[in-house]
């Protein structure tokens, strides 16, 4: 088992800002920090093909890990799942005027990747 924290950087662009002159307004990205709380506070992660997948799912009905099972727990994977669920939320909430074009996930000093995109629908204008 490793253990090891991590943290998300994010960085938004906005078609013009909102009537606050915010791009995008920090308080409204609660649910998203939910989201990451769930995934990645005090959980314990494991891909979905690791071979000893069927003990962690074992010791998490038993109580004692808070098993999350993903693709991949890599750092890389990690800034894009959460690139995708920044995006989700964005998009849903401001139709296409806001996104995240890039994400940095953390887990110490010397370790990071980042994830960097601009999702299909965002056209950044000129």
């Amino acid at each position: 088992m490793h253990g090891y924290s991590r943290s998300f950087t994010f960085w938004f662009a906005a078609q013009q800002l909102d009537s606050y002159g915010f791009v995008v307004d920090f308080s409204s990205l609660r649910p998203l920090e939910q989201q990451l709380r769930d995934q990645f506070d005090h959980t314990f992660l494991a891909n979905a093909d690791d071979p000893l997948l069927s003990e962690w799912q074992e010791l998490h009905e038993q109580g004692a890990v808070d098993l999350r099972v993903m693709d991949n727990v890599g750092m890389e994977s990690s800034a894009e799942l959460v690139w995708q669920w920044a995006n989700a939320l964005l998009l849903d909430r401001d139709a296409g005027r806001t996104c995240c074009w890039r994400v940095e996930a953390r887990e110490n000093e010397a370790n990071a990747a980042c994830f960097e995109e601009l999702p299909e629908w965002f056209q950044a204008t000129t």
